[in-house]
């Protein structure tokens, strides 16, 4: 839980770590969209706090280099990422819009 507050004191860092993440992954995962439109929702200021703090942890979790099941297995490894993400989307869903959705589509289709 420090590892994730202390990323997320750092925005910059936090975005660009999440970005390269991102870039080396997102074809092995199904939920690269999620994560993106999760992210987009939450550097969006119209986004309430509560759920930036929310949508922040979860894809924090998807940074943190200890997972409970290692990124590295093959099918299974981004399992857990892949519940945390769908936890955290689930409990904010009404406040990721279909904006937030569009631009993850298409920042997908650039990477």
């Amino acid at each position: 839980m420090e590892a994730i507050r202390k990323s997320l004191r750092d925005e910059a860092k936090f975005g660009a770590d999440f970005t390269a993440r991102l870039k080396r992954v997102a074809k092995r995962i199904p939920f690269a969209a999620d994560l993106l439109a999760a992210w987009f929702c939450a550097r969006d200021p119209a986004t309430p706090r509560r759920v930036r703090l929310t949508l922040l942890a979860a894809l924090g979790y998807f940074l943190l280099p200890v997972d409970a099941i290692p990124d590295i297995m093959p099918l299974i490894g981004f399992t857990d990422d892949a519940a945390v993400i769908a936890a955290a989307i689930a409990a904010v869903a009404g406040s990721i819009t279909p904006e937030h959705r569009e631009r993850a589509r298409k920042a997908l289709a650039e990477l």
